[in-house]
């Protein structure tokens, strides 16, 4: 993005990996809606059509003739034929058709008899050498010997397109794709035994139907997951070692369904039905509608079609959006949706900016020249437009600007008019600690918040400030970069539609993330860099997702029966809540301090322990149902998510909080200080067990767990759990405390987050 939220939507959009409908070619589908949108009327928009496929009127022998009768009969066109005019078709996630509309058009649609909702299609945004090894991967043991590397499970990724060529796609040493998979490739000459499927959702600008990535993203976060060995990887010498994803042997299926103008929901629902048809194990999107409200789940078409996905029995992931550090900026956060947020890992680029008075500031930077002092330069603030930097304001200067655009390419301003450098701050309390390091064309740097305070006293109080850059190009990992660390840019809770559900759900890795990358997109993103590379840097949730996409693959290998309700589970109950130096997560956001769970989520997502974690909470089709009865949803709003329903049996007793999630929120008020929530738990260890429970609260609530110890004799074998939550005292209301409940035995740890939250 152009701003903050801009620069890490690039750097960390969040794909979901979509295919195309079966019942269209791979890329025609795409070129219709393009011929569609020049001959509509400028008044249209395109809107998404769901509809009840049982309730087809009988003299329609197919959806199509239906969908087609729907749009002849509500929306004429004297131009083109009604059939021509669908955009897509919905088959599997969900069922209905994109069309472009007016409003009138769609308010009459709407009221077509079998019309379960039609939802205006919005724009949504996209949101390693060393991540595996700090998540405690292990070549020779461990989870990736366990799974084999995850080797056969494939992960669709919804992104910006991919770069075939990558060295990341080599499918050296792997087998052929199983033989149930039924996706293609747009281009079969770019696919191979690692990259299995290839469908193009969405034209580029000048109309070009190509799965080739111009924008990189989708290219960094498809080997963020599921790269393969890379020895010799690196970015301008930064970070130089063995790149892999998570789930090396792991197989990419891409779905384009973004440019770079961002990702039409119709083109989205549309990949994430193709995935789901295709027959891939893992959805990983790195895709939301940043800083807006999060919509009821029921007019949120992206939030039905991947419930379609999670019924389908595919495990979907999500990036949590970039719009932390504020309250309630989480996105994709519904409780079928595993919503990752992003930490850093124990790396950094070390660069340091030695002021004219002594103090020595120390930030991040992949300027690739050494340098050990550049000799005392004047340093001006500037806006860092091309407007801004001309020759008469920043030759021979160092400019310092606020990075709410993209810093890289204020410096290319900087260099083409004489400038000696930049210093890129930040505004806010965004990064603090979790600084992202840019490939800078001219010597400069980024500094945060912490360092900008220090850097705005001194040229405050100083007629001609002055400083000298020290570049030691080196890439330091270890126990002295205090990891991890919730970085401030990542989106908090609490969950804007449904408190009671806990979000986001975890955190992995998303700062300063070396990936493979597009031969089309420079390395900083910026227009008029010229520069290409094979790797590069990338942060933000968009790249946390995947990594929690690759550890899923690996748990899809090992339990291929798992639902994904387990899977999270596994993710969730096994997290790490501490960090390097063995203390609580901190936050490198709103003052810093210790992370709490709407910032961190369950913890720093640990896969050995996520592949045997004992007990599981597991929710299915009919535990949503009632929790959309909890929430007041009409039968009609029901039927959207699942067709067949026909109305509200029953709801979850005490309210949507009870729903068999594997976090806990009770939420108390004046009139109401006892809250009792109910979980079932599973056991899919293979050995009797005995556990039994420690939790704890804030002051002033009481706790009490019935029973307090389960004991399990056999496989997949249930027990219930109660949990009485007492408030002694009326707090506040929009205090927001926590607790745990641990169930503990001899071989296993299953940790539930627990939140404490008072209203009006």
């Amino acid at each position: 993005m152009a701003s903050t939220l801009a620069l890490l939507w690039r750097c960390s959009l969040i794909v979901l990996v979509l295919a195309q409908p079966t019942r269209s070619s791979t890329v025609q589908k795409p070129k219709d809606a393009i011929a569609e949108q020049k001959t509509h009327p400028s008044s249209s928009h395109t809107y998404i059509v769901q509809t009840n496929h049982l309730a087809k009127p009988s003299q329609f022998a197919t959806l199509d003739r239906w969908y087609s009768s729907m749009v002849a009969t509500h929306s004429p066109r004297a131009t083109s034929s009604s059939s021509s005019r669908l955009m897509h078709t919905y088959e599997t996630v969900m069922h209905g058709f994109a069309v472009r509309l007016t409003h009138d058009e769609a308010r009459r649609m709407s009221r077509t008899p079998g019309v379960s909702g039609v939802y205006e299609s919005r724009v949504r945004y996209t949101q390693t050498t060393r991540s595996p090894e700090f998540m405690g991967l292990n070549e020779t043991l461990g989870a990736w010997q366990d799974s084999n590397f995850g080797d056969g499970i494939i992960i669709g990724f919804i992104d910006t397109g991919i770069w075939p060529e990558s060295a990341s796609f080599n499918d050296t040493g792997l087998g052929p794709v199983r033989s149930s998979w039924k996706g293609t490739c747009a281009d079969a000459s770019l696919c191979n035994n690692k990259l299995v499927g290839a469908k193009v959702f969405t034209a580029e600008l000048d109309g070009a139907l190509t799965i080739r990535d111009k924008v990189g993203h989708g290219t960094h976060v498809s080997g963020t997951a599921a790269g393969a060995d890379v020895r010799g990887a690196s970015l301008f010498g930064f970070s130089s070692g063995t790149a892999r994803g998570v789930a090396p042997s792991a197989r990419i299926a891409m779905y384009k369904a973004c440019n770079t103008e961002g990702c039409g929901e119709h083109d989205l629902v549309a990949a994430i039905d193709a995935a789901v048809s295709d027959g891939v194990d893992v959805i990983s999107m790195s895709v939301g509608v940043e800083g807006s409200t999060n919509p009821q789940f029921y007019d949120d078409v992206v939030a039905i079609a991947m419930f379609g996905a999670d019924r389908s029995g595919v495990f979907v992931v999500l990036g949590g959006g970039n719009g932390g550090p504020g309250a309630s900026t989480v996105v994709n956060v519904a409780p079928w949706m595993t919503t990752v947020g992003a930490a850093t890992m124990d790396r950094a680029f070390p660069a340091t900016l030695n002021l004219g008075n002594g103090a020595v500031l120390r930030g991040q930077s992949l300027y690739a020249r050494k340098a050990n002092g550049t000799g005392m330069l004047p340093l001006v603030y500037a806006s860092c437009t091309a407007d801004d930097l001309t020759p008469d304001s920043i030759a021979g200067k160092v400019a310092v600007c606020d990075i709410n655009g993209t810093a890289v390419q204020s410096g290319i301003y900087a260099q083409s008019a004489g400038g000696a450098g930049i210093v890129a701050v930040d505004s806010t309390e965004g990064f603090r600690e979790a600084v992202h390091g840019q490939a800078f064309t001219l010597p400069g740097l980024t500094l945060s918040y912490r360092e900008r305070i220090q850097l705005d006293a001194y040229m405050s109080s100083e007629p001609y400030p002055v400083a000298s850059f020290v570049f030691s190009c080196d890439t330091v990992t270890g126990p002295e970069n205090l990891a991890p660390v919730v970085a401030g840019f990542s989106s908090r809770g609490p969950n804007s539609v449904v408190a009671e559900i806990m979000k986001p759900d975890l955190v992995a890795p998303g700062v300063n993330i070396l990936a493979a990358w597009s031969g089309d997109a420079p390395p900083s993103e910026a227009e008029t860099d010229a520069r290409r590379v094979e790797y590069t840097v990338m942060s933000g949730t968009s790249v946390a997702c995947p990594h929690v996409a690759g550890v899923a693959a690996l748990i899809k290998k090992v339990h291929g029966d798992w639902t994904p309700a387990m899977v999270r589970s596994a993710l969730m109950t096994t997290a790490r809540k501490s960090d390097n130096q063995m203390e609580a997560i901190t936050d490198s956001g709103l003052g810093g301090g210790r992370a709490t769970p709407l910032a961190a989520g369950a913890g720093i997502v640990d896969p050995p322990p996520a592949m045997d974690p004992g007990l599981v909470y597991d929710v299915g089709t009919l535990d949503y149902v009632e929790f959309f009865c909890s929430l007041n949803y009409t039968a009609k709003q029901i039927r959207r998510f699942v067709p067949e329903a026909t109305r509200c049996r029953s709801t979850l007793e005490g309210g949507a909080a009870n729903l068999n999630y594997p976090s806990l929120v009770a939420v108390f008020d004046s009139r109401t200080l006892a809250r009792t929530l109910t979980r079932t738990v599973t056991k899919v260890s293979a050995q009797p067990e005995t556990y039994n429970v420690i939790f704890a609260a804030p002051a002033g609530v009481d706790v009490s767990v019935t029973p307090t110890t389960l004991v399990f004799k056999g496989q997949n074998e249930k027990k219930n759990y109660t949990v009485e939550f007492r408030s002694q005292e009326v707090k506040p209301a929009g205090n927001l405390e926590f607790g745990y409940i641990n169930w503990s035995s001899d071989e296993h740890d299953v940790n539930s987050t627990v939140g404490f939250m008072w209203k009006d």
